[in-house]
Formats: C-alpha cells, sequence, structure tokens
C-alpha cells in the first residue's frame, strides 16, 4: 500500500474507530459488534507500529473509552481506569505471557483467570465505609456520577461491613484471607467492578419492551448501560441490574498484595465476587481455564465476552508497569464472535399476549455458538425496512446477547433475483381481527379483545379488582376455563353457571357458588370500572373515569369522533386514536353488545362526577401512604366529586406527598401547586384528620 493510502487509511479508521466508541459508550447503541470493532482497531494499532509518524495524540489506541456524557457532573478517578488489550487467539495470548516472563525473568507465572462480564465499568467510592459516589469509567481519567442509580442496585453495599453474614453465597472455592471476623472499614474505599443485567431477566424485559411497542435492547450489555444512565433514579430502580467487583482503585491496605487476596476482601466487604475466578499457575492452566469458561458460558446466569487474565502478584504488576492505556499485567482474551450465515425461508407473524405483532425470520437450521437455529426475531416492520430483508435472503445470524438469535445483516450481494418482498399483515394472525399502529410506535397490535392470542390477559384484566372485581378469577381458573373450552369471549364469563364451574378439576360446590356471586355482582359494576375492564390500550383508571364523567355511556363514547375524544381532559391525540380504533373493531362492538345483554352496566347510573365538596378539584398522589392505599385515597376523593390524575399539570389543584415522593412533587413545586401531607389530606376529606 502507497504511503499515502496508508495515511488515508490510518485516518479513516481513527475516524471510524472514535465514531463507534461513541456509540458504545455514550448512546448504548453500537453499530458492529466487538470482533469488528477489535478487527479495525487492531489493524490501526499495526499501521501506526510499521509507520510512527502517523500515530497521533488522539489516536483510539491511545484513548480509553469516550468522554463522558454532560448530561451528569464528572467524576475525576484517583488512579485512571485503564482499558485492556485483547488476545483473540491463543498465539496472542501466549505472545503476551512470553513477553512477561521475560520482563520478569521466570519462568512460570502466577495468574488469576476472571470471567469477563460483558457490562458497564463502575467505580463506588466508600468513606468510613458509607457509600458516597459511584462513577462511570468514562474516557478512564473522567467518568460520569451515576450515584443516585448506583444506590438503587441491591447487590451493591450502601455500607462496608465485613463479617461471615455479608459473604457471598456459593464461592468457598475462595478461600478466606487471614483469620480476623470482622475488618473495620478503611477510611477510603473504591471498588470497581461491572454492572449487568442476568440475561434471564434481559430477555423477559426485552420481550415486555417489545408488547408494548417499545424497541427492544440489542444486547444485556446495551441494557445495562442504558439503564445505569437514566435521568430518573426510579427507571434504573425498575431494571433487574446486577454487580460483579474484581478490584480497587487507590488501595490503602498494605495488607493485601496480589490479587487474589484482593478479590478476598471484596468479598468479605460484602461485594459479589464472580465464583468462576481462578488462581492457577502458568499458560497452560490458563488456557485450559479459558477453553472451559467458553465450554460453559452458555448455561451462565450472565453474558461474558472472554476471560481477563492478571498476574496476581501486586509487587510484579507494578515490575512490569502500564503503557498510554492498558497495564502490561494484564491482557483480555475474547471468544471468537458467534454468527452464522443461513437462509429465510419465510418471514413469519407470532401475537403476543397484548396483541403486538412480531414478525420472525423461519430459516434454514444452522449452528450458531453449538445451538442450531430454527428461527431469529426480526422485531418489527422497521427493522425489516432498515434490514431491507425479503425472504430467500441469505443472512448473516447471532445469538443476540448470545441469547436470543437475530438477523443481524442481510447479504445482498449474493441476491439472485428470486427473493420476494415482505409486507405487514393486514390482519390478525391469530383471529383475523383488524390491527394498528399508533402514532409514534413501531409495533402492530391486533385490537381484538377476545383474541386467543391475548385472551387469557385479557381475562385475567377484566376480572381484577379495580376492574370488574371478580373475586376468585384469577390465573389458575382462567387457564382452566380456557382449556375447557369454557368461555372465548370475555362475555362468556356471564354464562357460567355452578354446575359447568364444578365440572373443573378441584372446584367444589361452594367455591362455584361464591364465584358465580361475585359474576352477579361485577354486572352492577359502575361505568367507569367497566370501560378500565375492556382493557383499551392507554385507558387506565382515570382515562376511564374521565370518559365515563363526560360522555355519560359507552355508545356515546364509541360514536365520538377523534375531536370529541381529544376534548375530553387529559386525553390527547395518541390516546384517543387508541380508543377510536378499539371501537372501529366489530368484534370488540359485538363483545360489548353481548356483555350488555348480560346486564353489565353501560351507562353512569349515579350523578357524574363534580356536585361534591371537592368538585372542580383535581388530586395527584405521589409517594408512599401510611394510613391507606392510593386507591382508597383516589376513591375517597372521586366519592367527593373529585377527580384524581396521575401526572401533574397546570390542571392539578392539590399534590399530595408520601414518603418517598419523586419527580412529581418536585414538578408540583416547581408549578407552585398546593402541596399536601397525608394528614392534611385526611383532614380534607373526613373533617376532622381521623
Amino acid at each position: 500500500m502507497a504511503s499515502q493510502q496508508i495515511a488515508e487509511r490510518a485516518a479513516w479508521l481513527r475516524s471510524e474507530l472514535a465514531r463507534h466508541s461513541r456509540l458504545y459508550y455514550e448512546k448504548d447503541s453500537p453499530e458492529i459488534d466487538d470482533a469488528e470493532y477489535d478487527s479495525l482497531f487492531h489493524e490501526l494499532e499495526r499501521i501506526e507500529a510499521e509507520n510512527p509518524s502517523l500515530a497521533t495524540p488522539d489516536s483510539p489506541t491511545r484513548k480509553v473509552g469516550s468522554a463522558p456524557s454532560r448530561q451528569f457532573a464528572p467524576v475525576t478517578h484517583g488512579v485512571p481506569m485503564l482499558s485492556l488489550a485483547n488476545a483473540m487467539n491463543d498465539g496472542e495470548f501466549l505472545a503476551f505471557d512470553e513477553r512477561v516472563r521475560r520482563a520478569l525473568n521466570r519462568a512460570v507465572i502466577e495468574y488469576v483467570v476472571e470471567p469477563k462480564i460483558d457490562g458497564l465499568s463502575a467505580e463506588i467510592v466508600y468513606r468510613d465505609g458509607l457509600l458516597v459516589q459511584a462513577s462511570t469509567r468514562g474516557d478512564g481519567t473522567t467518568g460520569e456520577d451515576i450515584t443516585a442509580n448506583v444506590r438503587t442496585i441491591r447487590s451493591i453495599p450502601a455500607t462496608l461491613v465485613c463479617d461471615s453474614s455479608t459473604m457471598s453465597a456459593g464461592q468457598d472455592d475462595l478461600p478466606l484471607f487471614g483469620t480476623v471476623d470482622q475488618l473495620p472499614p478503611p477510611a477510603l474505599f473504591e471498588a470497581r467492578g461491572e454492572i449487568f443485567m442476568p440475561t434471564d431477566d434481559f430477555r423477559k424485559m426485552n420481550l415486555e419492551r417489545e408488547e408494548a411497542g417499545l424497541a427492544p435492547f440489542a444486547n444485556p450489555r446495551n441494557a445495562a448501560a442504558g439503564s445505569v444512565r437514566q435521568l430518573d433514579p426510579r427507571v434504573t430502580a425498575s431494571r433487574p441490574l446486577d454487580f460483579l467487583a474484581y478490584t480497587v482503585g487507590r488501595l490503602q491496605d498494605p495488607s493485601i498484595d496480589s490479587q487474589w487476596e484482593l478479590l478476598d476482601r471484596l468479598r468479605r466487604y460484602g461485594f459479589t465476587v464472580s465464583s468462576l475466578v481462578r488462581l492457577v499457575h502458568g499458560s497452560d492452566e490458563v488456557l485450559a481455564v479459558f477453553r472451559e469458561l467458553g465450554a460453559t458460558r452458555d448455561d451462565l446466569p450472565f453474558e461474558i465476552d472472554g476471560a481477563v487474565v492478571k498476574v496476581n502478584s501486586f509487587d510484579l504488576q507494578r515490575q512490569l508497569g502500564e503503557i498510554s492505556r492498558s497495564p502490561r499485567w494484564a491482557i483480555a482474551m475474547k471468544f471468537p464472535p458467534r454468527r452464522a450465515r443461513t437462509t429465510v425461508k419465510s418471514i413469519l407473524v407470532q401475537v403476543g399476549r397484548t396483541g403486538v405483532l412480531t414478525p420472525v425470520a423461519d430459516l434454514e437450521p444452522v449452528k450458531v455458538a453449538g445451538v442450531v437455529v430454527r428461527r431469529a426475531t426480526l422485531h418489527n416492520e422497521d427493522e425489516i425496512r432498515r434490514l431491507d430483508l425479503r425472504i430467500g435472503d441469505k443472512v448473516e445470524v447471532q445469538r443476540a446477547g448470545d441469547v436470543i438469535p437475530e438477523v443481524i445483516e442481510v447479504l445482498t450481494a449474493e441476491r439472485d433475483g428470486t427473493e420476494v418482498g415482505f409486507a405487514m399483515p393486514a390482519t390478525c394472525p391469530s383471529c383475523s381481527g383488524a390491527v394498528s399502529r399508533a402514532e409514534g410506535e413501531v409495533a402492530w397490535r391486533c385490537m381484538n379483545m377476545s383474541c386467543p392470542a391475548q385472551f387469557r390477559e385479557h381475562v385475567i384484566h377484566f376480572a381484577s379488582r379495580r376492574a370488574m372485581n371478580i373475586e376468585g378469577l384469577g390465573e389458575k381458573l382462567t387457564d382452566q376455563l380456557i382449556e375447557a373450552g369454557l368461555i372465548h369471549d370475555i362475555a362468556d364469563i356471564y354464562s357460567l353457571t355452578r354446575a359447568s364451574l364444578t365440572s373443573l378439576d378441584r372446584m367444589g360446590d361452594k367455591s362455584a357458588a361464591n364465584i358465580i356471586a361475585a359474576i352477579e355482582a361485577s354486572r352492577s359494576r359502575p361505568l367507569a370500572a367497566v370501560l378500565n375492564a375492556l382493557g383499551i390500550r392507554q385507558v387506565g383508571e382515570s382515562t376511564a373515569r374521565d370518559l365515563a364523567a363526560h360522555f355519560g355511556s359507552i355508545q356515546a363514547i364509541a360514536e365520538a369522533p377523534l375531536d370529541a375524544l381529544t376534548s375530553v381532559s387529559d386525553i390527547g391525540p395518541v390516546v384517543a386514536a387508541s380508543i377510536h380504533d378499539f371501537f372501529a373493531s366489530e368484534r370488540n362492538l359485538a363483545t360489548i353488545d353481548r356483555l350488555a345483554s348480560a346486564g353489565v352496566t353501560m351507562r353512569m347510573t349515579t350523578d357524574a362526577p363534580g356536585r361534591g365538596p371537592l368538585a372542580g378539584s383535581t388530586f395527584v398522589f405521589t409517594g408512599g401512604l401510611s394510613s391507606m392505599t392510593r386507591d382508597q385515597a383516589s376513591d375517597l376523593v372521586i366519592s367527593l366529586g373529585g377527580r384524581v390524575s396521575g401526572s401533574v399539570s397546570a390542571k392539578t389543584t392539590h399534590v399530595v406527598a408520601g414518603g418517598d415522593a419523586g419527580s412529581k412533587l418536585e414538578k408540583a413545586r416547581s408549578l407552585g401547586l398546593e402541596i399536601l401531607t397525608e394528614e392534611q389530606f385526611k383532614q380534607m376529606v373526613t373533617g376532622n384528620g381521623e
């Protein structure tokens, strides 16, 4: 390659690596996998090594991570959080081992081998045993302050208490260092490790996101990083995050002189240390442990993309030192990418439990990382368009997060003209009912409330306490009724008899009588409860109450045009469109007619809200109440003529702040709204606070 071409190639590599680094570290949305990034990185390293004049101070080969986000306060690390050099095969590791042995003039090196968790690196700082700060790695020198979010991760101790009760279970192979039963926490302790999301929890969360019409996370690492970088700690708290510790920053304990002893000390302070860590002697034992990790990685509860090998002795580590971006005494051994090529035979569409239609590629069977893959998720229609995927295409698939197979690339150069385009179906594959895609969402949904694919969830919601309140009709009985063919539609609930119920396993006559009585009582539930029970997307209790009060009957709501729906308080275009689409379904209208024939309330049976002492008032509750539940408090407000909303706005008149009130309280203060304590609220609704 000519010198000009080499210079241009180096410049392009620097630009591309910097862009991919920003996507990975700052946006949590990488376009390429680790193997592709590492290949580009190694190419730039080779060019710079052979052409030192082309190396620039800002080259990715001299940097760690990426610049911290401006959304979070900067945190300067007491000791830089370096990156690690990579070994992509046995030969590259053996070359590392030879360099270490030669530099230390030793025949055999004692190493610690640890699983390389695929998550987000973080530093947790303790002063006098108390957690005071947490930060991301950032660019290695400066990270992002994520203290509030880290406090929500249960596996990260809030205080350092070292005794036998704090030791992690299942790690008996890591013997305790020393003989003391308790250690006082040091004045300063900087634990470092990886925040990650367990694979089972990742899979469950992605399923829930797809069912809700949200884009799924690409892999557990992205999910963990995105969860930690939330501006609202409550979002982080709702995500299933975990933490494994593996090193420290500044170390003020001279009694610890090796990595193995440090891992033991971390465990004694209450951190989880992987039970997979091994103390080994020499390169052969390292390679054996690496292969063992590779063979068992599919069975692990978290994602690993390799192993980290560290010289055990701290004294030897100091002798070896560091280069600009990585230590000379450690290396990351990477597993090969988990990809394979195959052909798309057809594209199927599955219907989830909430009605979301998900396209799935039916593939020529292919082995990916030891597992035969026959189907791969395509997520949604937009993803198919982005990939430009056609039936008959040659594609590359991977097990996303090493769990969920997905199509990652279409090999368009191998097309022969026989490939066929794909379009999402105009009706539901499960029930042939109408489908709809809400503005701003990626998912198509079946609008039929009796669709077999989502019927079970509809029944459970319909019978729930805040809906039709049919006590006894829970998940187990719902499954029995569906399996026995006793219900195919929500309205079939009102055709059940004691005799049909007692025909079910473990259903006695008394239990059947109680359920029938609950069904009978539900016929007179108020219109707002019925609207909530119908399961109209984006219509909860508050919106159901507003609709009932504004229109007075289900018929009026069903006939209302979009502009009439948006005239209702707190109902915007998206919610209005969802309501309109629901009542545009002939099948839903047929079910509602059957419910009306069964005697279920279809219109307001009492005076509309607005005639009590709280008429014209809108309440928002935030935080926990000690003397009553939020449902009970809401019912009190409604019974006195007021409204209850789930969000704070200029229309809100009162905000009731309980314990641990969150962002709603801050917004209320910024709007200058009246804020009540729980006691003040009780005095308002009862007159005496009792």
